[in-house]
């Protein structure tokens, strides 16, 4: 069956010669971050688990959840979380199979205490954190629907949605992401002052990028304000220098512009490196996009990616499959600035046949139109011809989805 690809050229300018763009990234410990991450290790963990114990992924989606900030008395020197972060997870799993129970909530609660003691090292798992699991099961309608991937068919969408993608990223969206990439892999290692609930904010007007950061100290390596201080004009300076690989257009950093240094209470301390622990609240959903950013300039899906079954949702595949074929068209057809993918299913229908695959692109001057929109078919018929790849690179976690 002939799939419906519609491929037009865009008649404006690509995003990275507009004069002004903003983007952001919810770094890994940000509590919707932190939302998002124990999610998709549910999901994750739920697959695993249904293919050890039924030889197919059963019915579920985690991609519903909160963290509820605790109470902290960060100081110099170490200070104390004196209210536990509540973790709820909600959501819906099959819990019964083939006449045997299925433990779900210990998958789950288990699979969220190992993503937060991976990522929040400072946590004390004994007493900061609260995780409390209400996962229900899903409802008949959805649960039928589910059930062309148990039976060696192609599954069919969950809903009648649409997931978005873009390629290539700006300077700015690079920068970004390398910016994030070094703190989390590099630099932190060596300076475990800094915590990981980064965000970074970017501001492009022009040829200046303008980068401002918040990032958490974390209290029990800083003994001093004066250590304060050096820890962020560190990190400032580490910044501008992995900002300046990323574009030749002139960088200025900016960090913790919210702080008062003559008060010990107006700077970003804190006790575990997340600003879960004293105020701030996260939520599956309210943060990155599947492509790891938060770009107005761009098309994006409100669709929370994280936590949602990787077999029928399409909230889920399609973002992480017009995202992986986006980057495809522009690596593999010459003469793209922009290029922008919105696959739409109907619920009940197959995943390979959405009601529409939708892609337009800014192109160069004296691009062939016709071979261009030939290729860029090609690429995205073959996308969802093999589009159960999807599934498979999401369960050993090769596809990020925050």
């Amino acid at each position: 069956m002939a799939r419906n690809i519609a491929v037009e050229t865009l008649r404006e300018m690509p995003v990275n010669k507009q004069h002004i763009e903003l983007a952001e990234r919810k770094c890994i410990g940000h509590p919707d971050s932190i939302a998002d991450g124990i999610a998709e290790a549910i999901s994750r963990a739920l697959s695993r688990s249904y293919l050890d114990e039924c030889g197919a992924v059963l019915h579920h989606n985690t991609d519903q959840g909160e963290v509820v900030a605790g109470e902290s008395l960060p100081k110099f020197g170490g200070g104390v979380v004196t209210r536990p972060i509540y973790i709820l997870l909600t959501g819906r799993a099959t819990k019964f199979y083939d006449g045997a129970t299925i433990p779900t909530d210990s998958i789950a609660v288990g699979a969220a205490r190992e993503y937060l003691k991976n990522t929040l090292e400072f946590l004390n798992m004994e007493h900061d954190i609260i995780v409390d699991c209400r996962m229900g099961v899903g409802s008949s309608d959805l649960r039928d629907v589910f059930k062309a991937c148990s039976d060696n068919s192609l599954p069919h969408a969950n809903d009648t949605s649409f997931g978005v993608g873009h390629a290539p990223f700006s300077d700015l969206e690079r920068t970004i992401l390398a910016v994030s990439d070094h703190l989390d892999n590099v630099y932190r290692p060596k300076h475990p002052i800094i915590g990981t609930d980064v965000k970074v904010m970017g501001l492009r007007q022009g040829e200046d990028i303008t980068l401002t950061l918040c990032v958490p100290m974390i209290d029990r390596f800083c003994s001093s304000m004066e250590d304060y201080i050096e820890a962020v004009q560190k990190v400032t300076e580490e910044v501008r220098a992995v900002a300046s690989t990323q574009s030749p257009r002139r960088v200025n950093v900016q960090v913790n512009t919210g702080d008062n240094y003559k008060s010990e209470s107006s700077i970003f301390l804190t006790v575990t490196g997340t600003s879960a622990e004293m105020g701030d609240d996260g939520s599956v959903g309210r943060g990155n996009r599947a492509n790891g950013l938060i770009t107005p300039h761009r098309p994006m899906s409100m669709e929370a990616t994280s936590g949602k079954n990787p077999i029928n949702h399409i909230g889920k595949i399609y973002n992480l499959l017009a995202t992986d074929l986006a980057t495809r068209c522009t690596h593999e057809v010459e003469g793209i600035d922009d290029l922008y993918i919105r696959l739409l299913s109907q619920i009940g229908k197959p995943i390979d046949q959405p009601l529409v695959a939708s892609v337009q692109y800014v192109s160069e001057a004296g691009i062939d139109e016709a071979v261009a929109g030939r290729e860029i078919q090609a690429i995205i018929d073959d996308g969802l011809e093999n589009i159960t790849s999807i599934t498979d690179r999401v369960i050993q976690g090769e596809l990020k989805t925050f």
